[in-house]
C-alpha cells in the first residue's frame, strides 16, 4: 500500500527536535510511504537545521546543534486535501508554526477531515492552537501540558514516558522513547501491515 504522508517541519529560524523529524520520517520511508517535509519560507532543496535534546542531570534538557534535514517540497505548493495523513515534530518549532495562519488552516483542514495525524513532544502546541483537541485525549511533553489543558484536551500523563496514545485519528506521544509504540500504532490507522 502506498501512503502519501507529510510533514508539518519548522520555519526559518527554528530548531526542530533531530530524532522527531528523523525517526519517523526514515519510518515511514522504510513502510514505502511516500513521505513528504515540508517547511515554511523555505523550498523544496532546502535544509532546515535540526538540535540535539538531551538530559543530563540539569533542570532542563541541553541542545546540541543536530543535523541538517532535506526539504522535499514546498509549502506554498501543498495542497492538504492530497495527504493521507500528518506528523508534526516537536523542538522549539511548534510554538512559533502555532502562530502561523497556514499551518493552522492545514492542521485543521486534515483533523477535520479525518485523516491520522500524530503529533510529538511539543508538536502538541500546534493542535492547541487549532482547537483540534477539544474533547481528544492526549500526551505530550510535561511542560506542554497547560497547553493541552486549555485547548480543550484532556491530558494524559506521559508515565511511563515511553507511552504512545491514539484517540480516534490522533496519536501523540512525550518523547522519543515511545517511538517504537508511535510506528505500531501509526501503522494501524493508515492500515498498514508488515508480514515477514
Amino acid at each position: 500500500m502506498r501512503v502519501k504522508c507529510s510533514f508539518v517541519l519548522i520555519e526559518r529560524r527554528d530548531y526542530m527536535e533531530d530524532y522527531e523529524v528523523f525517526v519517523p520520517f526514515q519510518s515511514l520511508q522504510a513502510l514505502e510511504c511516500h513521505v513528504d517535509a515540508i517547511c515554511r519560507n523555505k523550498s523544496a532543496g532546502d535544509t532546515c537545521s535540526t538540535a540535539v535534546h538531551d538530559f543530563e542531570g540539569d533542570q532542563t534538557y541541553s541542545e546540541k546543534m543536530g543535523h541538517d534535514f532535506k526539504l522535499t517540497t514546498n509549502f506554498k505548493d501543498t495542497d492538504a486535501s492530497s495527504y493521507d495523513d500528518l506528523v508534526i515534530h516537536g523542538g522549539l518549532a511548534p510554538e512559533y508554526l502555532a502562530l502561523d495562519q497556514d499551518v493552522i488552516k492545514l492542521v485543521k483542514h486534515l483533523m477535520d477531515a479525518g485523516k491520522p495525524i500524530t503529533s510529538i513532544c511539543h508538536g502538541q502546541q500546534i493542535l492547541s492552537a487549532t482547537g483540534v483537541l477539544n474533547g481528544k485525549k492526549c500526551t505530550a511533553c510535561p511542560a506542554v501540558k497547560l497547553n493541552v489543558v486549555l485547548g480543550g484536551g484532556t491530558w494524559l500523563e506521559p508515565d511511563p514516558i515511553d507511552h504512545c496514545f491514539t484517540d480516534g485519528n490522533l496519536v501523540t506521544e512525550a518523547a522519543c522513547l515511545a517511538y517504537p509504540q508511535f510506528v505500531s500504532q501509526f501503522m494501524s490507522l493508515l492500515g498498514i501491515r508488515v508480514c515477514f
